[in-house]
């Protein structure tokens, strides 16, 4: 089964509500590496219930759609599919607890041609339940390797942020831990090919590797501990395009420019200098 453009661009999604919790939070927090130290007192806000806050990167798991390329209506080859890029927009500071409510469409599909494959981007608002109000708005870009050619739009709306020609303003080096995959599929992703090793082989790779959504939470802890005094309420936007896996354990650097409230940055694996987050692009109040 092919893509139909116009049935995937209009296809139906069911309205999600999410009930989450304090250890949620904590969870998702510690599954992206705050925590590593347990005497860092700025970490320990999102890790301790005493005065808890949530990460704004903690908005990409609430009312989560799922892995629904795999649905057959959808006509994608679910095999062949990469999460290429992110993006959050923070309304209003996200709850360390609380019932939210989303429903995902899908706003644009683009065909990079036959054996190139297709961009499918979608949209989730996710609202607070009891008041109605929107916290944030999540853009997510999935690359379908196996599904371009079905005759769609073949450019896209939205062009690559631009990483400036100069050396970085500012670097930050983090840590993550060997079991940081197994801590962050707790919070939603179950895909093997982050725990199992036999699945990672099979889909050529040495071991599991690190959710890009850990490591997009990973380059978000980095912002807000180098530009925002890490208070998350300064974070307000954030958008990045996958370039390559992270294996757990490694040391994640991102490196960051500044132009007023605008950030461009981009991370890369210390052990083996190559870039896993590229056009990254933020907003600091």
């Amino acid at each position: 089964m092919a893509i139909n453009y116009e049935q995937l661009l209009n296809r139906k999604f069911e309205t999600l509500t999410h009930d989450y919790t304090e250890k949620d939070s904590m969870l998702y927090a510690l599954g992206v590496g705050l925590g590593n130290d347990p005497l860092n007192e700025n970490c320990l806000q999102f890790v301790y219930e005493d005065g808890l806050k949530a990460l704004p990167s903690m908005s990409v798991v609430l009312a989560y759609p799922g892995f629904w390329a795999r649905e057959p209506d959808t006509g994608i080859d679910w095999v062949k599919v990469l999460h290429a890029g992110q993006e959050f927009i923070i309304h209003k500071p996200l709850p360390a607890s609380g019932v939210v409510e989303a429903t995902t469409k899908v706003t644009e599909i683009v065909d990079k041609g036959e054996g190139k494959g297709a961009l499918v981007v979608t949209e989730r608002v996710v609202r607070d339940k009891a008041t109605g109000e929107d916290l944030c708005t999540l853009l997510s870009t999935i690359m379908a390797r196996g599904d371009g050619g079905f005759g769609g739009p073949s450019t896209s709306s939205a062009t690559p942020d631009r990483i400036p020609e100069r050396e970085p303003d500012l670097i930050c080096d983090l840590p993550t831990l060997d079991q940081a995959a197994l801590i962050y599929r707790l919070s939603g992703d179950y895909n093997p090919l982050h725990a199992s090793p036999s699945v990672a082989r099979q889909a050529g790779f040495e071991k599991p590797i690190l959710h890009g959504l850990c490591t997009f939470g990973v380059a978000t802890h980095a912002l807000l501990k180098t530009l925002c005094d890490y208070d998350p309420a300064r974070l307000n936007r954030m958008r990045v395009r996958f370039s390559a896996p992270v294996y757990p354990g490694e040391t994640i650097r991102t490196e960051m420019w500044r132009d007023g409230n605008k950030i461009a940055f981009r991370c890369r694996s210390v052990e083996r200098d190559i870039v896993v987050i590229n056009n990254g692009y933020a907003e600091v109040s």
